[in-house]
């Protein structure tokens, strides 16, 4: 729980300070909208994720398996955008509100510190960290997690002693409330309008899910039991945590926005950014309020770790996989260079603002919790309506709140689709440029296929493979035909037919390939599945040439259409001009001309 705490705890760094900028005297109540959200929502839509990837997959996982094919492939492409934007600014964010601590607080206040390169050392000191090696230490996680609850929990206790002490503010607030509002239902209207504005208190949820495989199960129990254990766990941890920031935001809310004068929220003003530190300090001394400032920077600063850390497990996790990222895309050290950079540049365009980058922030997490909630509503529609009745009201919920935000603070999609632009373009680079990788590292043929391949070395010593097109029956014409083109005889050439059935084009390739003999109207046939046609035919000559010691030779015809419209078949269809397209992997693969098979094409 301390684990997803650093993302979710830590945004009572900003959120008390963000939710008065975006709802003035309303922020109390339309803070207790998040939390009902919250509760009611996220809790049990995050649980029933958590049920769909108890391995920590997350939404984005079970979208990739309700919508295969390339319009899953593309929305996944999207949404990686989005949770990009979500990481990167989590990373900036905290770097910042962890800069305005330092730079507010009394010791540093003197000093004019500039903002923009406080935040980008901290950025600096983080990549650095993760390119000497940085693993999420739990341990760690819990010491910053109970000192930063601790001491908000001793600051919210001596400013509500205040409060209740000294009723002025209190009374002054609800006088306030009703002038300006006039009645309950105008403030629970309003405060739903407001709610957007508000997201970045619900952040933490996806995180929560992604710690599963730390999460044990029941013990002494079947693997299937051990499942279950540990998403029944992970269902209280999330409750848990959701019920614990229920209670520090509705109390900071209140107290933040009854004893801060409004003017000191705003750019510049001491409590911008830090309502709660700013309320340590007045009420507790420099002291407390210096240990109170250290204790925010640091977990803003590990939240923005495991933002780090987030990402260098997402981005591996499906564009090496998809083809659409080079394989050094799989090794963290370069990441780490290319986030590092992305992140000092987003520091620099938002000027290290805490304020300016909510909109983005919000932005990303809003998405995915769309996205999730789209997730669940697909995989429970076969459940029945009770199912729908639950999940379809939080869909068009977050729907709703997505555009709103979106509508509202435009820079969030705009940083977003920069995001998006950004993989969308390298991932088609990248497929074209990996196209010609030989991608599958094993080959298995099946006893009656292995008898094949034997059988024609003692008739004529070689391996003769006549590409033949799935679902077919013309095996004697098309033999007769290759055997009239080329002028072999029997005794030549020994042919086994070669037939490979296209499977789901969009994924980048298997790292198996799992070949069946097959005797056909007396007819010697080979089969297989792949989703790159010429891949595969490469993989299993160079198979054929390493386990008999001969080079194989693979017949094809030439197939009729412009040459640009194959490439584009190839690389997103999986097939295309096949001959010379396994000639040419072959040759990326094998350098040596004389130990390379052989691609006959008439």
């Amino acid at each position: 729980m301390c684990l997803t705490g650093v993302d979710y705890f830590s945004t009572l760094g900003y959120q008390p300070g963000i939710a008065f900028l975006a709802a003035g005297i309303l922020s109390p109540l339309a803070t207790l909208i998040v939390i009902l959200v919250t509760l009611f929502g996220l809790v049990p839509l995050y649980s029933r994720v958590a049920k769909a990837s108890p391995h920590g997959q997350g939404s984005i996982f079970m979208l990739e398996n309700l919508l295969p094919g390339w319009r899953g492939k593309a929305l996944i492409l999207v949404l990686l955008g989005f949770a990009a934007t979500d990481f990167v600014i989590t990373i900036t964010l905290s770097a910042a509100d962890a800069t305005a601590h330092i730079v507010e607080n009394p010791i540093f206040a003197g000093y004019l510190l500039d903002r923009v390169q406080i935040t980008i050392l901290i950025l600096a000191v983080l990549g650095a960290i993760f390119l000497k090696g940085f693993r999420e230490a739990i341990g760690l996680s819990v010491i910053l997690v109970a000192f930063y609850l601790a001491c908000n929990a001793v600051v919210l206790w001596r400013a509500a002693e205040e409060m209740l002490t000294h009723q002025a503010a209190l009374s002054e607030w609800q006088h306030k409330l009703w002038a300006n509002y006039h009645s309950i239902p105008n403030m629970i209207g309003i405060s739903l309008i407001l709610f957007p504005k508000l997201a970045l208190g619900m952040s933490g949820f996806e995180t929560g899910v992604a710690v599963m495989p730390l999460v044990k199960g029941s013990r002494g129990k079947s693997a299937s039991d051990s499942v279950e254990g540990r998403i029944r766990n992970t269902r209280k941890l999330l409750l848990t945590a959701a019920i614990i920031m229920a209670l520090l935001l509705f109390a900071s809310s209140i107290l933040t926005t009854v004893l801060i004068p409004e003017a000191l929220f705003k750019e510049a003003g001491e409590a911008n950014g830090r309502a709660l530190a700013y309320l340590a300090h007045r009420y507790l001394g420099e002291a407390f309020g210096t240990i109170y400032d250290i204790s925010t920077i640091l977990i803003l600063w590990f939240a923005g770790a495991s933002a780090m850390a987030g990402l260098l497990n997402l981005v591996p996790r499906y564009l090496p996989r998809y083809g659409m990222a080079p394989n050094w895309a799989r090794a963290q050290r370069p990441l780490v260079v290319i986030l590092t950079l992305i992140t000092f540049a987003v520091t620099i365009i938002f000027r290290a603002d805490v304020d300016a980058q909510a909109g983005a922030y919000a932005t990303g997490v809003l998405v995915l919790f769309t996205s999730a909630a789209l997730a669940v509503v697909l995989s429970s529609w076969r459940n029945g309506w009770r199912q729908r009745l639950l999940f379809i009201p939080i869909f068009l919920v977050f729907t709703y709140t997505s555009i709103a935000n979106i509508i509202e603070r435009p820079e969030g999609i705009q940083i977003a689709s920069f995001f998006i632009g950004s993989i969308l373009i390298t991932s088609l680079i990248s497929r074209t440029m990996r196209s010609l990788e030989l991608r599958i590292q094993q080959v298995q043929l099946d006893a009656v296929a292995e008898g094949f391949v034997q059988e024609a070395l003692r008739k004529s010593g070689q391996i003769c493979l006549l590409a033949h097109r799935p679902g077919g029956t013309n095996y004697a014409d098309k033999e007769l035909e290759t055997r009239t083109v080329h002028k072999l005889t029997q005794h030549e050439a020994t042919f086994i037919f070669l037939e490979i059935a296209l499977s789901d084009p969009s994924e980048f390739g298997g790292e198996r390939l799992e070949v069946t003999g097959h005797q056909i109207n007396g007819f010697k046939v080979l089969r297989c599945q792949s989703p790159a046609i010429p891949n595969a035919i490469a993989a299993l000559l160079l198979n054929l040439r390493d386990t008999t010691n001969t080079i194989p030779h693979a017949y094809f015809g030439w197939t009729e259409g412009h040459p640009l419209s194959y490439v584009f078949k190839y690389i997103f269809l999986g097939e295309g001009e096949t001959a010379p397209v396994t000639r040419e992997i072959l040759r990326e693969t094998e350098l040596n001309p004389l130990l390379r098979p052989k691609i006959i094409v008439g």
